[in-house]
């Protein structure tokens, strides 16, 4: 009888196996026309976003007690090669293979990355390989369940986390990328612009911690305590930045002016967001602290991102300062409240990504980019604003419910608490045997 903990093991292991007989080899019929200069900031990009997830390690790791820094760091790592193996496999193939329905692509369009390396570019990547633009889109889909990590940290088992991971890029991710960002997709026929993953990658992340926080309980060490490193959140932060670019001016797929709007864009947001932090704490007697700054700082990266390419540059300032000030209220809401999100993941990621994708419907104009067909409502038009509180409330029923079901799956097949002996002595020791 096969031990139940050496299932995942044997699971790889049939994976490894199942490539040797799909080695997908390119056919070299068809020599497609790139920009190089396009291919090059792609190549770039992608491998800025994916720096942000060992940024993200820093700044959730950073955050939570001592003992369990390399525990919370580990489940963003172990994001980077759970989700890259499913992308080759079928993971690719469900968000932008041929569509069924408009809510999900067809797992066998790209199976084992076939037809990728030598495929027909993307229509909307048309200057790039389109082997560039799947690995470019793997980074959104590595980085958004780790953002999940920051609801549950402390207390998640980490075999059970593994397999919550793939559940939700599955059942989550996939069909809201699909709807959002294929041409046959729901969201995206609906008219929902979201140029980076404000809806895709960080209200999906967010709305789902918010469940996980709700369905695991409070830690049994509840309330505020002691970060095991600012400097760490610091240095997170600092790299989150940095690939965020790539993560916004990328999802231009060009390098090209609407890239450097982006960048514009995205560096003016989270400025204003963190100064905007800052100084709402200072109005209400709180002195400005390092976390204040960086945790202002990612919330205006989150609200820019669905917004990045359609508004004009003084339109992200308000975006960024209105995403601040409304992700503090929550947090304070979120405090007072018996919902143990121990990184305010939900009030971060979750409503900043609902800020941004509200505020892409009011800012967004056809002039900063000809994907726009109805101008915002700040310009007298209501089509676009429309569309995107209807793809919002979906988008959030949907989450909510399928993030549910999926935790008492996987609570069912494999507990998702630790113990309580395991919890206090920590999940460096209980669940990897290391400590710092």
């Amino acid at each position: 009888m096969i031990k139940k903990t050496a299932i995942p093991f044997y699971f790889m292991l049939a994976i490894v196996v199942l490539s040797l007989f799909f080695p997908s080899l390119p056919k070299n019929k068809t020599n497609y026309e790139y920009n190089g200069a396009d291919v090059a900031w792609m190549l770039t990009s992608t491998a800025l976003v994916l720096i942000m997830t060992p940024g993200l390690a820093y700044f959730y790791g950073g955050m939570v007690r001592k003992k369990n820094v390399i525990s919370t760091m580990l489940q963003s790592f172990i994001c980077m090669a759970v989700v890259s193996v499913i992308w080759v496999v079928f993971g690719f193939s469900l968000v932008f293979g041929d569509s069924v329905g408009g809510v999900i692509g067809n797992p066998m369009t790209y199976f084992m990355f076939h037809d990728v390396l030598d495929g027909k570019p993307w229509v909307g990547a048309p200057t790039i390989p389109f082997a560039l633009f799947a690995m470019f889109q793997l980074k959104f889909a590595i980085i958004t369940p780790a953002l999940i990590t920051g609801a549950f940290a402390e207390r998640i088992r980490f075999t059970s986390y593994i397999l919550f991971i793939c559940l939700f890029f599955v059942f989550i991710y996939a069909p809201l990328a699909h709807a959002t960002w294929h041409p046959d997709g729901l969201l995206f026929k609906l008219g929902v612009l979201d140029f980076a993953g404000g809806t895709v990658v960080h209200m999906s992340a967010g709305l789902t911690a918010l469940a996980s926080a709700i369905y695991l309980k409070q830690g049994r060490e509840p309330g505020h305590h002691t970060p095991a490193r600012i400097t760490y959140v610091l240095l997170g932060t600092g790299m989150l930045w940095f690939g965020w670019f790539g993560f916004n001016a990328g999802s231009a797929f060009s390098a090209s002016s609407l890239a450097s709007t982006a960048l514009s864009t995205t560096m003016t947001a989270s400025a204003a967001a963190a100064l905007t932090w800052i100084f709402f704490d200072a109005v209400r007697g709180t002195k400005p602290s390092a976390m204040g700054t960086c945790i202002g700082l990612v919330v205006g990266l989150v609200a820019i991102t669905p917004a990045a390419g359609f508004v004009t540059v003084p339109h992200s300032l308000v975006i960024g300062a209105i995403a601040a000030i409304v992700s503090r209220l929550v947090v304070d809401w979120r405090t007072r409240s018996k919902v143990d999100d121990t990184l305010d993941v939900f009030p971060c990621h979750g409503v900043g990504g609902i800020v941004g994708m509200i505020l892409t419907g009011v800012f967004a104009h056809k002039q900063i980019n000809s994907a726009v067909e109805h101008n915002g409502l700040f310009y007298g038009e209501v089509g676009l604003f429309q569309a995107h509180m209807i793809g919002l409330f979906a988008s959030s029923a949907f989450i909510l419910i399928v993030a549910f079901l999926l935790l008492k799956i996987t609570d069912l097949i494999s507990p998702l608490r630790t113990s309580e002996e395991e919890e206090l002595i920590g999940m460096d020791i209980s669940q990897h045997a290391e400590k710092l």
